[in-house]
Parts: structure tokens; sequence; C-alpha cells
């Protein structure tokens, strides 16, 4: 079974105690993923997050396709980063690591995906034309949700003065 990876990096114009807090609120997953999804939040968000915690979403990845999805917070390093794994879902293996950084004038949000595919060669064949732009279209979404919400990062001017210095 193969092993593939999604790894995108997004610049958040928000304190990083701002992005921590809406990052680790499950609540605001829906908020992140295309309405066609349909998300539903079913269990596990009455409080912070926390190592060992249960989440359990409804969620339509095709259209002809709903399923619930519980993920299973693994790891929690307070304002650092936060690992979610699939528990039971669509996938064969999910394995999600969410980290932030503080930057100039901002934080900067990455993740790390690491999933397998359910059905052996048939999942294998459907990954470039159904999986992958899934993906692709879900964390597209996602960044120009947090645009809508946060705002447009900008590099603080004298971040720009400075490079100019170095490269001059």
């Amino acid at each position: 079974m193969k092993l593939y990876q999604v790894h995108t990096k997004q610049k958040l114009p928000i304190t990083l105690d701002e992005a921590w807090a809406f990052l680790t609120d499950a609540n605001n997953l829906k908020l992140l993923t295309p309405p066609a999804m349909e998300m539903t939040v079913l269990y596990g968000t009455d409080r912070g997050m926390y190592p060992g915690q249960l989440i359990e979403y409804s969620v339509k990845p095709l259209p002809f396709f709903t399923t619930n999805w519980v993920t299973h917070i693994t790891q929690v390093k307070e304002k650092q980063y936060f690992v979610d794994e699939q528990m039971y879902g669509p996938y064969a293996t999910w394995h999600h690591k969410h980290f932030v950084s503080e930057i100039p004038g901002g934080t900067l949000m990455e993740d790390i995906v690491h999933y397998r595919l359910p059905l052996g060669f048939l999942g294998k064949m459907v990954h470039p034309f159904l999986v992958k732009p899934k993906l692709d279209e879900i964390f597209r979404f996602r960044e120009s949700a947090l645009v809508k919400k946060f705002g447009v990062y900008t590099e603080p001017e004298n971040q720009s003065t400075l490079k100019q210095d170095i490269l001059n």
C-alpha cells in the first residue's frame, strides 16, 4: 500500500495565541471545509484539545458517499503542534501533523499529512484523478477561508528592508 503525502504552509496575520486558539478548536473545522462536504462535528469538542481526545465528524467526501470520521488527537505541544490520526473513516491511514510558529507579523501554519488509501490497487488507480484533486481542493479552500477570516499576511516592512540591505 502506497503512502502519500500532502505538505502545505500558510502565513497568517495573527498572533500565535490567536492561531493556536482557532486551530485547536475542532468546531472551526467546519469553517475550513468546503460546504459541499457537509462537515458536521458529532462528538468530542466539549473541551479544549488534549492528547487522547476523540472527535467524530460526519463528512461527505464525494457526492454519493457520506461517512463518519473519527480522529484521535495523539500529541499536543501547546502553541507548537498537534497530531491527529484517523481511527475510523475514508482512509486506510491518515496521520496529520499541524505545526504553528511565530514569524514577524504573524504565525506560520504548516501541515504534513501522510495517508494511505483503502481498496488496494483500486485505491491506487483512483488517487490521481479523484483523491489527490479532492485533497488539493480542500486545502485550497482552507487557505482561502483563513484569508477571508484573518486577512492576507504581508511581510513587515522592516523585514523587507533588511532583505534588500542583505541583497545590496
